[in-house]
């Protein structure tokens, strides 16, 4: 095998034959998400992570990474282009930014980049609050579907699901991945 491939392979989830349900390692995958997160640590960057998921993937990098400097997080629900079409989610959550951003780096964190639209939804929230130097994007899967030009900078593994097929993350603690199916 060639060190492309290998590369190339190391970050592909399998999926379980039987039931669907994926055989990510989650643990693998946060690793390399903190290890990822430690290449922007000269920035002194602030963290935010998105609720829920990805405020769980978050804090487990934050203690990773022994950061000293409290976590924020974001409730992007307001923020959703698709808000008028599904109405409020019934646990809408506080937005907690704990310092101010205006010329902060950020390391922006979800569990799960599918279509895009959650990172844009974040993206206009954290503008909303200030102008930041620059925001990295951390997930802990990529999986294929995006409708956006959004890409991350750190990825913990990437998978390929059918369209049908949703991706989501238990947790808090331990961290889980549930492949779902949900057919229209």
């Amino acid at each position: 095998m060639s060190r492309s491939s290998a590369r190339a392979g190391r970050n592909k989830a399998k999926q379980d034959k039987g039931d669907g349900a994926s055989v990510i390692d989650v643990e693998l995958a946060l690793s390399r998400v903190i290890d990822g997160a430690r290449a922007f640590s000269e920035r002194k960057p602030l963290l935010i992570g998105i609720h829920t998921g990805g405020v769980w993937v978050a804090e487990r990098v934050h203690e990773g990474l022994g950061l000293d400097e409290p976590l924020g997080t974001l409730d992007i629900s307001f923020y959703r282009d698709d808000f008028s079409r599904v109405g409020i989610h019934p646990q809408v959550k506080t937005s907690h930014l704990p310092v101010p951003l205006d010329g902060r780096h950020i390391i922006l964190i979800d569990d799960v980049l599918h279509t895009g639209r959650t990172i844009r939804a974040a993206m206009n929230e954290i503008f909303d609050f200030a102008r930041p130097a620059s925001i990295a994007l951390a997930v802990l899967i990529v999986r294929d579907g995006r409708e956006l030009p959004v890409q991350p900078d750190i990825a913990g593994a990437t998978i390929s699901l059918r369209p049908w097929q949703h991706i989501k993350l238990t947790g808090p603690d331990p961290l889980g991945i549930r492949i779902m199916e949900k057919r229209e």
